[in-house]
């Protein structure tokens, strides 16, 4: 009988579980692992929870690169987790992610968003550019001021101070969605009706008091 290949990749305390298309954290991962992981690597699966995290209560690092997290991302409380990275999602609300983590990741060091809408730079958008991006980061320091690294680059004290002074006013704004630029499309549509209505009736009113008016004058 051909041995069967196990999917997780064990080097000591740190566990992978890379490329197997997995919609939900598998719960053996946490009953194997859960007591004794440091570091763990879920990159290219299908994750859109990270509910089983709950199981890994020794945490330090997390990865969970190219993946379909979205804006409802919640995680356990990881107190000891310091590295974060989160490349490649679908997070777009930069504001409730930092307010969360701030919450549940109190000694978060690295945190990287590449990828995301909610990381504004050229690998999301051509439109964005260095001043977007430098925005993106005063922003996050600001509520994140512990951070040693972000995406690629190592907080600078000069740049932790300008996020401290000028941050809170740094807010990337979230990009609409699909459905929030149709149901916009739509309500902008029904105005112009209505307003094109009221207008004619509007005038129809006003032809029909200059009549009356005309006549009682005779």
């Amino acid at each position: 009988m051909a041995h069967r290949e196990s999917p997780v990749v064990l080097n000591g305390t740190q566990v992978s579980y890379i490329g197997h298309d997995s919609k939900d954290i598998p719960h053996f991962l946490g009953e194997t692992y859960g007591k004794f992981a440091r570091r763990l690597d879920l990159s290219f699966n299908q994750l859109r929870l990270l509910a089983g995290l709950k199981m890994f209560t020794e945490l330090e690092e997390l990865v969970v690169d190219n993946n379909l997290l979205g804006n409802d991302l919640q995680l356990p409380r990881l107190p000891k987790l310091h590295t974060l990275t989160l490349n490649k999602n679908q997070l777009t609300d930069i504001e409730a992610l930092l307010e969360h983590l701030a919450d549940v990741t109190p000694s978060l060091e690295y945190l990287s968003l590449l990828g995301n809408e909610a990381c504004p730079n050229q690998l999301v958008s051509l439109d964005k550019d260095d001043d977007d991006y430098q925005r993106y980061r005063y922003f996050v320091l600001y509520k994140l001021p512990q951070l040693k690294f972000l995406d690629s680059r190592k907080v600078t004290k000069t740049e932790l101070k300008e996020a401290q002074a000028r941050g809170a006013f740094m807010k990337v704004v979230k990009p609409k969605s699909e459905e929030e630029d149709a149901a916009i499309l739509m309500r902008d549509s029904l105005l112009s009706v209505f307003h094109a209505e009221r207008k004619k009736d509007s005038a129809g009113f006003y032809h029909k008091a200059v009549i009356t008016l005309n006549l009682s004058k005779r």
